[in-house]
């Protein structure tokens, strides 16, 4: 056994339990022990996460690398109300083209056996069931891989490695004219442009919202300029219509901005490199050497291409006589604070709708409508967090919406919102102040574009456009309030100690050239449970003082480390950045842990045997 072997600490695995059963797996049921003498790696995500989805992108690459040794079982774990419907789940699995089995779990069973506290988080179990590793957040595949390697050739000498198909079985694909549409735009011609998104494509319809014109991509997931016919693209959102005529297209999962050529079809890149931004890269720069991530949506606003940049919580812009890009608001804190650009924080924003004054934004993960000013100051119209959602209209301080993706800006200056997982069409007016329902019994709905006194939703779920009378008055409903379903953590009052783990990975080191290759962030909702222990510092563990008086919140923990090869001989050894954010419902409660433990990457020696 080699050592590093030697020196890996193991815990067998909890079983794997959901009660919405496994998909993609032609309707057979797994146990751990059916998957014995395979490595298993464990992704715990949830369809609204961002960083969710870009782990599903990093995973391809190393499934395709090991196909017969590894298995990698997607722990779907909710966390908003709408996510624990099986259907949606089923429909999120073919929507993210994901490629391995999946377990549905909305009651969270798998994931408080395992102790897990953030998504996206995975977990590596070894052949004999063990686990062996565990990483929170997105970056860690490069580890992973290392790791799997290790594996292999450890289980492979022991005799204890079973190569061979895996259980992913491929679902039917569905004849459907759109699948899964993201966003449309009304183009000059009376035509709808759609982004077709889990098809890869950009389609124009008719008049009648139904009637195909043209495909334009390859209808392969890539990343490839040209004509209609041979450019490629990758899960494409949001459109916009520029001044000289052609369509900016939010390319998401290629973190690039597109031109469509309405004239001729063909496409172009205007911005980014095909690589998604992490921590440390260039903010402004030109377009097309900088790095952007998860580009959602996209609107012209003040002369700007506005972009709703959901992988990072921020909002960028886009210059087109420039061709430049730069950070226009937006910490990459993932939290709701309003305030100057620079300062504003947000939660993956995904839906952008301009008029003279205002850029309004869908804020999806703290289920907030939210809009900027000139100046460029930031505003929240209804929504509070990141763990307060349901479906209630009202007064908007009050008023409630859940995970919107869509809005879109109406003629009397109010503004409509695609409130996606409560499957309506909700309305603000800031005349009023008050939030009401225009539709209900949409599916899933994603955007919506006004055509003369209709609007014409897209109804992602339902996999078309549907037409709506905006009404005089609003639909009543009744009011349904949520919070996130994670059982808070209890913890003791005043003193608490907070620990992220973070172990390099084999044959790495914290990155410390440039100064100190680790960064804690501590803030908490209300501001007031922290009496001690907030803002910023290089150090991974900090002493925090919780007012006992308070009660309870959240603690809001972001975490970066730095990591590079650990090679004298290599004059540019790779290096990786790893980071998550973590919000944690927390309890005070006497008696309970002093000591509150995050692991960023690697397992937490002080846990073991620890349940939740």
């Amino acid at each position: 056994m080699n050592d590093s072997a030697s020196r890996r600490v193991r815990v067998r695995a909890p079983e794997l339990v959901g009660k919405g059963g496994w998909l993609n797996t032609g309707d057979q049921q797994y146990t751990l022990a059916d998957l014995r003498g395979r490595i298993v790696i464990l992704d715990f995500w949830t369809f609204c996460c961002i960083n969710c989805l870009h782990v599903l992108d990093e995973l391809r690459e190393l499934e395709e690398r090991h196909p017969d040794t590894v298995v990698v079982v997607g722990v779907h774990s909710p966390k908003f109300v709408h996510e624990a419907e099986h259907q949606a789940v089923v429909d999120a699995v073919e929507r993210y083209g994901v490629e391995h089995p999946v377990l549905d779990d909305p009651e969270l069973a798998t994931w408080k056996q395992y102790a897990v506290r953030a998504w996206p988080t995975l977990v590596v179990i070894d052949p004999e069931g063990y686990v062996v590793a565990q990483h929170a957040g997105e970056g860690h595949v490069h580890a992973i891989e290392r790791l799997v390697t290790e594996l292999e050739a450890e289980h492979e000498a022991k005799g204890t490695l079973r190569r061979g198909d895996g259980p992913y079985v491929a679902p039917e694909p569905e004849p459907t004219v759109l699948r899964f549409p993201g966003k449309a735009l009304l183009l000059p011609s009376g035509n709808f442009l759609v982004s077709d998104t889990t098809r890869h494509q950009l389609v124009e319809l008719a008049e009648d919202g139904e009637s195909v014109v043209r495909r334009i991509g390859s209808g392969e997931r890539g990343f490839a300029d040209g004509p209609a016919e041979r450019a490629s693209l990758n899960e494409p959102q949001g459109l916009a219509l520029l001044a000289d005529g052609s369509v900016v297209v939010a390319d998401t999962v290629n973190h690039a901005l597109r031109r469509l050529d309405l004239a001729s079809g063909a496409v172009a890149t205007l911005a980014g490199t095909g690589k998604q931004w992490m921590q440390g890269a260039p903010t402004s720069g030109p377009a097309r050497e900088v790095e952007l991530s998860s580009p959602w949506d996209v609107a012209v606003f003040g002369g700007q291409v506005w972009i709703a940049m959901a992988g990072v919580h921020q909002l960028w812009t886009y210059d087109p006589a420039a061709e430049t890009v730069q950070v226009a608001a937006g910490t990459t804190n993932e939290g709701l604070v309003d305030g100057p650009g620079a300062e504003a924080w947000f939660a993956q924003p995904s839906g952008l709708a301009a008029t003279e004054d205002r850029l309004w934004l869908a804020d999806s993960e703290t289920s907030a409508l939210r809009w900027v000013d000139l100046d460029g100051a930031v505003h929240t119209a209804v929504g509070t967090g990141l763990f307060d959602f349901g479906h209630r209209d009202g007064e908007a301080g009050q008023a409630l919406l859940q995970h919107p993706l869509g809005v879109t800006a109406l003629p009397d200056g109010s503004v409509a919102v695609a409130d996606t997982y409560n499957h309506a069409l909700r309305r603000y007016d800031p005349a009023t102040g008050e939030v009401t329902t225009l539709a209900t019994d949409l599916r899933e709905p994603s955007d919506a574009v006004l055509v003369g006194d209709d609007i014409v939703v897209v109804e992602s779920a339902r996999h078309r456009l549907t037409r709506l009378r905006l009404p005089e008055e609003a639909v009543r409903v009744e009011a349904v309030a949520h919070r996130t379903q994670r059982a808070a953590t209890e913890v003791a009052p005043g003193r608490l100690r907070l620990d992220v783990i973070f172990q390099a990975p084999a044959g790495q080191k914290l990155d410390t050239r440039y100064g100190p290759s680790t960064r804690l962030l501590v803030s908490a909702t209300p501001p007031e449970l922290l009496l001690k222990g907030e803002g910023a510092d290089s150090d991974l563990s900090r002493e925090l003082e919780l007012d006992p008086a308070v009660g309870e919140g959240v603690l809001h923990v972001s975490a970066m480390a730095a990591s590079c090869d650990d090679d004298p001989a290599n004059e540019y050894p790779a290096c990786h950045v790893h980071q998550q954010d973590w919000g944690v419902p927390v309890r005070l409660v006497e008696g309970a842990a002093d000591r509150l433990p995050l692991v960023l990457a690697g397992l937490d020696a002080g846990a073991a045997g620890e349940g939740r």
